[in-house]
């Protein structure tokens, strides 16, 4: 992976031990997904960084899309952008894990949910 690549991203998501305070009860409502790094993924990568709550980690063999809240993927969205078709099949084969919520609204739209009782009216 290239330096531009990597200095391309907004920041370092990631944490060291001795920055992270496990004696915290506060409920994260984070939400995210890592990617294989391919032609799609970079696409759906690059479309998402649009939205500046949005962190894409570029790393060397994957991509990481996380943000606050919840994430919503617009297969219609992204299939433009890409330039052909982007379908939650081949998102979710595209997908190596997620945290958050995942869940496929229709055809067109999966959202990652960070905050749990947002799901609830899906479920």
């Amino acid at each position: 992976m290239s330096t531009t690549a990597r200095d391309s991203t907004k920041s370092n998501i990631f944490k060291s031990m001795k920055d992270i305070d496990l004696s915290s009860r506060e409920i994260s409502h984070e939400c995210g997904v890592t990617m294989n790094d391919s032609v799609e993924a970079r696409a759906i990568a690059e479309y998402m960084d649009q939205d500046p709550k949005v962190t894409v980690t570029y790393n060397p063999a994957t991509i990481r899309i996380d943000g606050e809240g919840k994430l919503i993927f617009k297969m219609d969205d992204i299939s433009e952008y890409l330039g052909r078709e982007m379908t939650a099949e081949i998102f979710e084969v595209n997908t190596s894990t997620h945290y958050g919520r995942m869940v496929r609204i229709d055809d067109n739209t999966v959202i990652l949910f960070g905050n749990m009782d947002e799901v609830f009216e899906f479920i």
